[in-house]
């Protein structure tokens, strides 16, 4: 049967931490932590497929996100400020003048309340955190929850839901790096995305506002390409981010939950399909140089290491009319759903 187990994990800046453990029929598990709402690991048949840390002094330390829940703005605010109905907010600037993934103090460093569940064949762990009016420069007191479910055929379900007492703007994700296999790197990797547009970035990686077509380009990933090939290119934009961190524009997006993204390891054969109801992802083929970041057991982390799928709203969206709106309004409840599902 599916169970749920948790246990002290220790303690970081913000409080207490938990870590929880899912295990369906089959013997496979998730791990989840309270501190940032994190995918701290998933082993399929004994094997990790996720990068991180075994212990919490890991995720307390400098690291690249692995596994958290990013808010409240996902991805980059250009200029680290936005206008809502003529006032203009000013948000934590944690990238030279912009801000990444919700400021220096974001969704990922704080500790979340809990509910672990387990009932009618539905186990997993229920995370919420209320984020003050101004927190980050953010207007509104938001309240969130994010729920993971684990299922017997080896799907994590990610659901978001988020309310405001005032008109804000919200854009959340998961940052977990995975790699399927026991190669360094996900070079050999297939990769298909199914978006025919992409968002260009400028030197600092904020969105140009052009929507341009993938064809005839490294970013068409609508039929199975080697992430290698793709990454291998004289194109700007890659040679910019050194690979593909890149907004990725959902084809004929709906709202509804489709899959959006595969990729395949031809070493070990496993899969991974991804599911949204968001209207973009943000491919990031785990750019930085070896060694910049350490993982478990204080291995460097490899340049290309892993592969993010971060389903999202668009980069820096509060600034580009022509993009998919990030406002919440007063009253409404903002609700996304991912599942990522291992075969």
């Amino acid at each position: 049967m599916l169970s749920v187990n948790s246990f002290p994990w220790g303690t970081s800046p913000a409080g207490p931490v938990d870590r929880y453990v899912i295990t369906n029929t089959t013997g496979n598990s998730v791990a989840l932590i309270s501190y940032g709402a994190i995918v701290q690991s998933i082993l399929i048949d004994g094997q990790e497929m996720t990068l991180g840390f075994d212990e919490l002094s890991g995720y307390l330390g400098v690291n690249p996100g692995y596994g958290a829940t990013i808010g409240r703005y996902a991805n980059r605010i250009g200029g680290a400020a936005f206008t809502l109905d003529g006032t203009t907010y000013e948000v934590d600037a944690n990238e030279g003048k912009n801000q990444l993934h919700g400021g220096s103090d974001g969704f990922n460093s704080k500790v979340w309340d809990a509910e672990p569940f387990n009932a009618d064949g539905k186990a997993g762990v229920k995370f919420q955190l209320v984020s003050p009016d101004g927190d980050m420069g953010y207007p509104g007191t938001l309240r969130v929850t994010v729920t993971y479910t684990w299922s017997d055929d080896n799907a994590l379900r990610i659901a978001y839901e988020a309310t405001t007492d005032k008109k804000t703007v919200l854009n959340l994700t998961n940052h977990t790096y995975f790699n399927l296999g026991d190669e360094e790197t996900v070079l050999d990797y297939i990769l298909q995305v199914d978006a025919d547009r992409f968002t260009p970035v400028n030197a600092e990686q904020i969105p140009t506002g052009e929507l341009p077509d993938v064809r005839d380009t490294p970013f068409d990933l609508r039929s199975p390409r080697r992430v290698g090939d793709a990454i291998d290119s004289d194109h700007s934009q890659i040679r910019a981010a050194g690979g593909f961190d890149h907004n990725f524009v959902i084809s004929n997006h709906d709202g509804s939950l489709r899959e959006v993204a595969l990729v395949i390891d031809p070493h070990s054969g496993r899969k991974l399909r991804c599911w949204t109801t968001e209207p973009g992802v943000q491919v990031f083929t785990t750019n930085f140089p070896t060694g910049k970041y350490e993982m478990r057991g204080g291995t460097p982390t490899p340049r290309h290491g892993g592969i993010c799928l971060e389903t999202q709203h668009f980069p820096d969206s509060p600034n580009h009319e022509a993009f998919p709106s990030t406002v919440l309004e007063a009253g409404d409840t903002f609700r996304s759903t991912t599942v990522f599902r291992f075969e």
